[in-house]
């Protein structure tokens, strides 16, 4: 099995990589009938001589390898016909905006896997670049804070080599006696939370959170319990919520009115009440002045996200009477900062951790017959058509919907 490393092409540019030179390494003393050829990038965070010197081939083409490997979306015109494809191809959901990428796969004979998808299997998501989201997510957002509060001055993720030096820059602020909320308990949150404790900050139970005050930065990490119940007053496990979330309704209030920094490391499900709206963020004993959507859901369930920021200019404000964009240094705005490539700003690290989950979890099924179905279950394309799995997209490829 030949194994090629492709090149990122969209822009803006994005220098991860889901296998390092040490990934490499790794595969090809585990795998001794694997080869892997690692296609020449001026962008890649590793650059091509850190590959040379792992023994890993550097080549101008990976056209002679039977599986490529990306990032993010290839280019339509750089696709290789008949070729077996690993990236993330935001096509799951029918975005507008790929349904000729998708188009092209088909008909280029493609067989496509989406990162996405790579799951065990009861679904749970085995490759992910979250727990990075939700360490840059954590240090954006205080990031955010410091400027919105003229409080500090932080430089930018992107300016910084990895996570130790994040957390280095941040044990240097002196954080007034504010209170972070932290919703999320899975890979971003738990990023997040990585974050917190990195600079020394107090964590604090809900009640603690909600009742008292602090002469000291504290935060707390809740999770969907925590701020929501189901309105017919019944206390059911954390499953029940998942299957009937519209059975329940938002507490998240009771957390706003008491803090500062809001960083949204959830996921959110169809269905799921809003965490605050539009008309909440209207309220008096609305006390929020950042919020950093790690998550970023669009016009969804944290109302102060209109739209993704970016690397370049990551902080826009929210004007709740107005429900519009504004400067964030307006003293009635929300700071918003909800920077969707978050992983991106880190590029080392988080190709690092993707690219251990991806040899752990993907690479053997190559060897081993796929005996757990991992690449069965994420294959979107082969022969020229979608898999049954993915048969729902079939109108969205025809311009149907």
């Amino acid at each position: 099995m030949h194994f090629g490393i492709i090149r990122e092409r969209k822009n803006p540019p994005d220098k991860r990589v889901v296998l390092s030179p040490g990934a490499c390494h790794n595969v090809l003393k585990t795998f001794p009938e694997a080869a892997i050829t690692v296609e020449s990038s001026p962008i890649r965070v590793f650059s091509d001589q850190e590959y040379r010197d792992a023994g890993i081939h550097v080549s101008d083409s990976v056209a002679e390898c039977d599986v490529l490997i990306g990032v993010k979306e290839v280019p339509i015109e750089a696709l290789i016909p008949d070729k077996k494809y690993f990236f993330f191809s935001h096509t799951i959901k029918k975005q507008p905006y790929n349904r000729k990428l998708l188009q092209a796969i088909l008909e280029k004979n493609i067989e496509l896997y989406d990162h996405e998808v790579i799951t065990n299997p009861k679904g749970i998501r085995l490759v992910a670049f979250g727990r990075y989201a939700g360490i840059v997510g954590a240090y954006n957002g205080i990031r955010a804070f410091g400027l919105k509060n003229g409080a500090f001055e932080l430089p930018k993720a992107e300016t910084l080599k990895d996570r130790e030096a994040l957390i280095s820059e941040l044990k240097e602020v002196n954080m007034p006696p504010v209170k972070i909320l932290l919703t999320g308990k899975g890979r971003v949150g738990n990023g997040a939370k990585e974050i917190l404790d990195g600079m020394g900050l107090k964590e604090v139970s809900v009640t603690d959170y909600l009742e008292k005050n602090f002469n000291v930065p504290v935060f707390c990490q809740i999770d969907v319990l925590d701020y929501n119940r189901r309105k017919d007053g019944q206390e059911l496990p954390m499953q029940d919520f998942f299957d009937q979330p519209e059975a329940y309704e938002s507490t998240f209030m009771r957390f706003v009115r008491v803090s500062d920094l809001y960083i949204a490391g959830h996921f959110y499900g169809d269905g799921a009440p809003y965490l605050f709206t539009r008309e909440d963020a209207k309220r008096q004993d609305f006390k929020i002045s950042t919020v950093a959507d790690v998550s970023c859901d669009i016009d969804g369930p944290v109302a102060s996200t209109l739209r993704a920021s970016t690397i370049a200019d990551p902080i826009y404000g929210y004007d709740p009477v107005k429900e519009a964009e504004t400067d964030y240094r307006n003293p009635d705005a929300i700071a918003v900062m909800a920077v969707d490539n978050l992983p991106a700003e880190l590029p080392r690290d988080a190709s690092e951790g993707f690219g251990q989950t991806f040899v752990d979890h993907v690479i053997p099924s190559f060897f081993n017959g796929d005996k757990e179905g991992i690449l069965e279950r994420a294959r979107m394309t082969a022969k020229g058509k979608l898999t049954s799995r993915y048969a729902y997209l079939q109108d969205y490829v025809d311009g149907k919907e």
